[in-house]
């Protein structure tokens, strides 16, 4: 079939005869390209240092928070693997009862055998899919003597405790294996908010950087002014509840002799737990400057939760390892009567922790890059505080 399009004019035919339009548009297309090949590209603003340090802090707290997930997930996997391991052993033993079991009821089978016995009782059961069927169904057992039918209960026990524990130990490995991908989730999650701060950071000039330490240094001045401001407030309550106490001497002797020795007692609880405290503080201190490391329990390297951990641990007192249960682990408090060894948590997902040293201070591993230290319990410069418990 002839096509219908027109031919393509010449090449010379193109050039010696082009309209006036189509010579209008080839020179505003030119025109155009010109214009943008001369242009700067381009590309999104460079953001604020403000934004990025506010980025960069979002992210290590989501990092913290992922931290904590991680720990948490780790734990219940070594929960979780301890007990596969004592059903599979539990499983290993009575599978070897079981086979004992067998083989003298083996024993018996082959006796009948050599008696003459068309089918051995013994054997019939040996090759029963439910052996439990097989003597509800016949009178093997009133054929039996004591001893065998004594070896028939236990192969029949065993068999179903060992069937038992394989169905438990089989559910407790699916169960593993899930906890053992939520730790592989959770451990990405962290190192992926850690890469993303630091790329964040690597991309500054030097500028940038002394800018952004501007920032830093301005957060912590504030973060130590509201510190001295809570000292402030404790010593002036403490010095009022002294002068109370003062006050009302005479009275409280009078009523310590005719009660005994109570108030001695409750004294002396007072000065346990103030001492268990002192230990748990001597050990934080002794930890400073050991770096941040997340999911790390020490000696050399700690997070969050692993400091106070084992802090208390030091002290006699064993606390959970992650922050989540660390928070039910002790007696809640106001802010205002905080003691030296108490708690510290943050954010409504409960975070980070440290532990108070009071005058608003306390020694906490802040965060990947960072060392124990001590700091404002206002560090981060919000009101992020969650909670103050006290372990012992």
């Amino acid at each position: 079939m002839a096509s219908h399009r027109k031919a393509r004019p010449t090449g010379a035919r193109i050039a010696g005869i082009r309209t006036p339009a189509l010579a209008t548009a080839a020179l505003t297309s030119v025109a155009l390209l010109s214009q943008t090949a001369n242009a700067a590209p381009s590309a999104e603003p460079r953001p604020s240092i403000e934004a990025v340090s506010k980025k960069v802090d979002d992210l290590y707290h989501q990092a913290e928070t992922a931290t904590e997930k991680y720990n948490a997930t780790r734990e219940k996997t070594a929960e979780q693997r301890e007990r596969v391991d004592t059903l599979l052993d539990d499983v290993a033993r009575r599978t070897e009862k079981l086979n004992t079991a067998r083989e003298e009821l083996g024993s018996f089978a082959a006796a009948q055998y050599r008696t003459g016995a068309s089918a051995p009782d013994t054997a019939t059961l040996l090759l029963a899919d439910n052996p439990q069927d097989y003597f509800d169904q016949t009178q093997l057992m009133s054929r039996l003597t004591t001893r065998q039918k004594a070896a028939v209960d236990d192969y029949i026990t065993e068999q179903a405790a060992t069937t038992r524990k394989r169905e438990q130990a089989t559910r407790s490995l699916e169960s593993l294996t899930a906890s053992q991908k939520a730790l592989k989730t959770s451990k990405a999650t962290v190192q992926h908010k850690l890469t993303e701060a630091r790329s964040l950071l690597s991309k500054l000039n030097a500028e940038e950087k002394a800018r952004l330490a501007a920032i830093e240094k301005k957060k912590r001045e504030q973060a130590a002014a509201k510190a001295a401001e809570l000292a402030r407030q404790q010593a002036a309550a403490e010095k009022a509840a002294q002068q109370q106490s003062s006050s009302g001497t005479t009275t409280g002797t009078a009523s310590d002799s005719a009660s005994g020795s109570s108030t001695g007692s409750t004294g002396s609880t007072a000065t346990g737990s103030s001492s268990k405290a002192a230990e748990a503080l001597a050990f934080a201190r002794a930890q400073i400057g050991k770096p941040y490391v997340w999911g790390a329990t020490g000696p050399d390297s700690y997070d969050c939760s692993g400091l106070t951990q084992a802090a208390w641990k030091a002290a006699g007192v064993s606390l959970p390892r992650v922050t989540y249960d660390q928070v039910n682990a002790g007696t809640t408090v106001a802010l205002a009567d905080a003691r030296p060894g108490d708690l510290v948590f943050f954010y409504d997902d409960l975070s980070h922790v440290g532990l108070y040293i009071g005058d608003g201070m306390m020694i906490h591993a802040p965060k990947p890059g960072a060392y124990v230290r001590e700091e404002s319990i206002y560090y981060d410069g919000t009101s992020a505080i969650h909670s103050v418990v006290r372990p012992a």
